[in-house]
């Protein structure tokens, strides 16, 4: 039966139902292993240094637009708008204006639930003013170079991994570079430095 289903679709139907289900599936895993707290590796950070400008990737001014975890919530969204609409809408270009209009929506609703989870997150009962500075960990996306825009790090403190927004002055520093906090900027912002400079 599903075979005769799958063999009934047009092409483009085809492409449609698999994009949505393979994204339905990463979601589901994503959401799984972020609970699980095994997620700081399960998000790509895609370097758009070269042709964007990091200062318009995140809605307060870091470089989280750019990431795998967007992209599979937008083709979420996107995917079963379209899907489920499809009978509803007669137009094409309605329905794709209105499929991207929930893919975007979705993105943005994701994001603001891990900002404000990790606001929580970070609110416990560690001061970071008095804790982060000199503490050691990676980038987990990568940090526009002369402070043009935020990326993010993980570093342990007081014996907890925690994920901070984060800043330089020195040259663009890549996902997985180990760095050091330098600086307190505020609450959520750290200035650092990669560690490998102190290297000589």
């Amino acid at each position: 039966m599903i075979a005769t289903w799958w063999a009934e679709l047009s092409p483009a139907m085809k492409i449609l139902w698999a994009v949505t289900l393979s994204a339905s599936l990463i979601f589901i895993i994503q959401t799984v292993m972020t609970f699980l707290g095994a997620d700081s590796g399960g998000d790509f950070d895609v370097d758009t240094s070269a042709d964007i400008d990091p200062t318009l990737s995140n809605i307060e001014g870091g470089s989280n637009l750019y990431t795998f975890r967007n992209f599979v919530n937008f083709c979420l969204g996107f995917g079963w708008s379209a899907i489920l609409l499809r009978s509803s809408i007669s137009s094409t270009a309605v329905l794709i204006i209105v499929s991207v209009l929930v893919g975007a929506g979705l993105v943005t609703l994701v994001m603001y639930l891990f900002k404000w989870l990790s606001g929580m997150q970070q609110t416990g009962n560690i001061n970071v003013y008095k804790s982060a500075v000199g503490c050691q960990g990676k980038v987990y996306l990568t940090i526009p170079g002369a402070r043009a825009g935020e990326g993010k790090i993980q570093i342990s403190i007081q014996g907890a991994v925690r994920e901070y927004n984060a800043q330089t002055d020195g040259d663009t520093i890549k996902t997985g570079t180990p760095i050091k906090v330098t600086e307190v900027i505020n609450e959520s912002t750290l200035l650092v430095e990669e560690l490998n400079s102190y290297i000589v």
